[in-house]
């Protein structure tokens, strides 16, 4: 593969080639992201200005952390799955020994009382985050191939997926544990595992939740607000309260870009986990509704791709990439609307940070790549039909002597 085809926006000359699938997939990827950045602008320029003196602080770190994810975006698309797939679990079990560094004292950042970074320079090193795309191409092509592998190999996969879940969840990471488990659930469930297994398994990590909040008071303290925020409106309830605010004051068509007042150091870490009120509150119901228009678009041809792929593994791969763009998109705008709990989830593509971008950017690329090879496979199929048929031919044609 050339060099030049890992620049962003680079080389376009092969793109008339893919699957419509893929080309859409593509320019919806672009343009989530390019929406996300202007909204970030927004968002954080208060913030960053009275921090930094820099009102573009945080939109600068952003277009690196774009440009990197971009160039990886770009390599996936442009690499069979097959040798994707090949070094993911490679990659997964070293992420998993990152997360396990994070827990050891005086090597992990702790922010906001949670040790989920390691310090690389300038650049936070979040392992949890960036594990989620390993997880989901590991997890289909385990589950995949799951009749065919022996008891052996199945449940030293299930162990690593476990000690993945309990790693997050002892950093602690509730929000971001809850999301890899469902992930790694629905991918099992759209597999075809039975139904006594998963039932089973879903006991279990919703009986593993419930321990993490009984025994973490700020879990509990943020389940408790989410029932009633206006019981404690300027402690507990405070976040969510200044985000149903800043909801509700965008009306119909907003308030205008830029002219958030709640972003006004009201609400807390709004260029993060709370983007979304920012962006409902300048532009209001009918953005909202643009939005959760392009997620709609976005899932319908993530399902379009899974459908069309011959490879159970290949199916999996673009089901856990759409979960992992649209269904925690769809979570971070239950959370902020107040229609779940309050958890740390950030907004893919939209939410300041580098290691969400780069893993929001390996998902989408993974779903184009599915929906390349997918349209690649007809293709060959057919070329290798006339082939063998012109083959078969020639070989009637030629003459026939008697040995």
């Amino acid at each position: 593969m050339a060099l030049y085809n890992l620049i962003p926006f680079g080389n376009s000359s092969d793109l008339q080639e893919w699957a419509l699938e893929a080309r859409l997939l593509r320019w919806l990827t672009f343009l989530w992201m390019s929406v996300g950045l202007v909204v970030l602008f927004s968002a954080s320029y208060p913030n960053a200005d009275a921090e930094y003196g820099d009102g573009l602080y945080y939109v600068k770190r952003q277009v690196v952390s774009i440009f990197l994810g971009l160039i990886v975006f770009n390599f996936l698309v442009r690499s069979p799955l097959r040798y994707i797939l090949g070094v993911a679990r490679w990659l997964l079990l070293l992420l998993l020994m990152l997360i396990g560094v994070t827990l050891i004292p005086g090597l992990g950042t702790t922010v906001n009382g949670a040790t989920r970074w390691l310090s690389l320079g300038i650049f936070p090193f979040q392992p949890s985050e960036l594990i989620k795309p390993f997880l989901v191409l590991q997890s289909a092509r385990l589950f995949g191939q799951w009749e065919r592998l022996s008891w052996k190999i199945r449940g030293f996969w299930l162990l690593v997926f476990c000690a993945v879940l309990v790693g997050i969840l002892l950093q602690p990471n509730l929000s971001t544990a809850a999301l890899c488990g469902m992930t790694l659930w629905l991918i099992a469930l759209a597999a075809g595992l039975p139904l006594s297994q998963l039932g089973g398994t879903a006991i279990g990590g919703f009986l593993l939740a419930l321990l993490s909040i009984s025994i973490k008071d700020y879990q509990r303290r943020r389940v408790m607000s989410f029932l009633n925020p206006w019981a404690d409106p300027m402690q507990d309830g405070y976040q969510l309260v200044q985000s149903l605010m800043a909801v509700g004051s965008g009306g119909t068509w907003g308030a205008g870009f830029g002219l958030s007042q709640q972003k006004l150091f009201y609400l807390p870490i709004q260029n993060t986990d709370f983007i979304f009120a920012v962006f409902a509150e300048e532009f209001g119901f009918a953005g909202s509704l643009l939005l959760l228009l392009l997620l709609v678009t976005y899932a319908t041809l993530a399902l379009i791709v899974a459908m069309k792929a011959r490879n159970i593994v290949h199916r999996l791969v673009a089901i856990g990439a759409m979960i992992l763009l649209v269904g925690q998109s769809l979570l971070n705008i239950g959370v902020t609307t107040g229609v779940l709990p309050t958890t740390g989830l950030p907004l893919p593509l939209f939410s300041y940070g580098g290691n969400s971008m780069i893993a929001s950017l390996l998902a989408a690329g993974l779903l184009v790549r599915v929906a390349r090879e997918s349209s690649e496979a007809e293709v060959v199929s057919i070329a290798h039909r006339r082939a063998e048929q012109g083959r078969k031919q020639r070989t009637r044609q030629q003459p026939q002597f008697p040995r």
